[in-house]
């Protein structure tokens, strides 16, 4: 049964939010593709992945830039003003659901995938980047407020190809993360080049650009990291692994104040499978921190998990 203007009118008085939304997707007989080529000519970028969301109820804008996104909407849509913002405010009064998953569900590790993929994309990346890895040093810092507060990456690859010039750093942040406020850091034989963000996942994607051109055959030492502390309670860090390659070290540090209870290595074959190879991690009460080594990677995932009770 179609949805009328009449249908359209009385859940603009009643709500919920998404309900209207969809209502008035549907009267206006707008794809939500369309919906997203009319935000962008008034310069709002929202994804359909989020507009959908919005019009299931399986979340809430709330991020000043989404509310900004819902004010658009309701221009789009030809609604009075402030008729979606006003249910917003309605439904945070006796709601308490939130934007972003409270934890990074199976569901929601296949979003970031595909998120990264369409973000490589649009760098024009290749598969693997024409670039190997023969070690990788990571240096995770966990802060006070047991959020992640950042990371650091020595890297040595070797070109399979030629003319390889630059390598793409992929961030993903805790829930919560504002991928728009993690700054980029060059630290080393690279320069910061295109940055893609994606606001629903916490994905950032940051093109490194070396200071030569390689060679088949040539190696690269290079070094950068991301500054973030705008996610909430940080839980573990997961490092995937697209090709097989050499000697991975990961280190995670806490803060003397905020030390977790118990720390695991774990492993994985694919997002979604069982997690295995567990073994304890001894924290150092005078580093704060635990390590560890794998001397030779596999496509698969490798991580570090802890426990703050």
């Amino acid at each position: 049964m179609g949805h009328t203007e009449a249908d359209l009118v009385q859940l603009l008085h009643t709500g919920p939010f998404h309900l209207a939304l969809r209502t008035a997707l549907a009267v206006r007989g707008l794809s939500l593709q369309r919906v997203q080529h009319h935000l962008a000519h008034r310069g709002v970028k929202v994804g359909v992945t989020s507009l959908s969301y919005w019009q299931q109820g399986a979340r809430r804008p709330q991020r000043p830039e989404s509310l900004k996104a819902v004010r658009a909407l309701e221009e789009v849509l030809q609604l009075p003003g402030d008729s979606l913002l006003r249910l917003l405010r309605e439904d945070a009064s006796g709601r308490a659901e939130v934007e972003r998953p409270a934890a990074r569900s199976y569901r929601s590790l296949l979003e970031a995938s595909g998120v990264v993929e369409q973000l490589l994309a649009e760098l024009e990346c290749p598969a693997d980047g024409g670039l190997h890895t023969v070690g990788h040093q990571e240096r995770v810092r966990i802060g006070a407020g047991r959020e992640l507060l950042g990371r650091d990456s020595q890297q040595v690859v070797r070109a399979h190809r030629d003319g390889v010039d630059r390598y793409l750093a992929i961030h993903r942040g805790d829930p919560g993360c504002d991928p728009s406020r993690v700054e980029v850091r060059a630290t080393e034989n690279c320069r910061t080049g295109r940055v893609r963000r994606h606001a629903e996942t916490g994905v950032c994607v940051a093109e490194l650009l070396f200071d030569t051109r390689l060679r088949a055959g040539d190696t690269y030492l290079f070094s950068y990291g991301f500054e973030d502390g705008t996610g909430g309670p940080s839980r573990e860090y997961v490092r995937g692994f697209g090709f097989a390659g050499g000697q991975y070290v990961l280190q995670v540090r806490f803060d003397e104040t905020a030390l977790p209870v118990r720390c695991r290595r774990f492993a994985q074959a694919s997002t979604g499978a069982p997690r295995g190879g567990r073994a304890e991690l001894t924290l150092s009460g005078r580093n704060r921190a635990v390590h560890v080594v794998e001397q030779g990677v596999r496509p698969g995932i490798l991580g570090i998990e802890w426990d703050w009770s």
